[in-house]
């Protein structure tokens, strides 16, 4: 299986994007009453580059991605998608940028009331108003061939695994085509062949679509297959950031331990 470091950039790529991150996180706080959850966090993801964010639970990593997305407003600091602080703007404003990102939900979100066919439609719905039912329905075929369920049309979400439910979930966030994806444990809940076959398929869409994108992840194999970067959160504030060679030498009490029981 490749990682992500062996999925080159094309030249002159790296001069390009390397002006401005897809994202820039500057000294993010966020509290829920006297819990701090996100403690003064600066990150930063260009195009073609994928961060995996490690930590225990409860030490704001989805709350990261919320705030990200605009579902969360931070105390202080600033959120910027492609130069744009996203803090304080108007709904209408924070839904068009919202377009261009695509979300990977833990639990893959799927409407239990719909086909797995109706599931990844339902963005082209929303938001493709000016296509005709039968480009969306091209397109929703297009999008599960991607990911391995282009037999799976009719199905329920019921009637699949977990792990082809997050395929599914993956085919509906790159729906819209963005050029943002957030994946919120994408692995959690497999088997390990499972687990794998999720990591095989980011690094392909990875490839193929070249996105800026964030792993939430606890599963430390799947974050060092997939990333080009791992940032390791403890207590709302980052810890160490770097590849894992780098978490691997560290000497910093807390990344040994994390390690040691990863």
């Amino acid at each position: 299986m490749d990682t992500i470091d062996q999925i080159a950039m094309k030249p002159g790529e790296a001069e390009e994007d390397g002006t401005v991150p897809v994202v820039a996180v500057e000294d993010l706080h966020k509290s829920f009453g006297s819990q701090k959850v996100l403690n003064g966090i600066s990150l930063t993801v260009s195009r073609g580059e994928t961060l995996a964010v490690l930590g225990r639970s409860g030490t704001g990593k989805s709350v990261l991605l919320k705030l990200i997305i605009g579902l969360q407003q931070p105390d202080s600091g600033s959120v910027r998608i492609h130069g744009q602080d996203i803090a304080g703007l108007a709904l209408d404003q924070i839904g068009t940028i919202r377009k261009k990102m695509g979300f990977l939900f833990q639990h893959a979100a799927l409407y239990d009331s719909l086909t797995v066919e109706q599931n990844v439609a339902f963005p082209l719905q929303h938001h493709k108003k000016n296509m005709s039912k039968s480009e969306q329905g091209d397109r929703v075929k297009e999008l599960l061939a991607e990911v391995g369920m282009e037999g799976d049309l009719d199905k329920m979400p019921s009637d699949i695994s977990g792990g082809m439910q997050k395929r599914v979930g993956l085919a509906r966030a790159l729906a819209l085509e963005p050029d943002i994806l957030l994946l919120d444990e994408p692995t959690a809940g497999l088997d390990p062949i499972s687990s794998a076959e999720i990591d095989d398929l980011v690094l392909k869409l990875q490839a193929e679509h070249h996105m800026a994108s964030i792993v939430v992840t606890h599963d430390l194999h799947s974050a060092k297959t997939i990333a080009n970067r791992l940032a390791l959160l403890n207590e709302g504030s980052v810890v160490i950031e770097g590849n894992f060679e780098d978490l691997r030498k560290s000497d910093i009490q807390f990344v040994r331990e994390f390690l040691k029981h990863s």
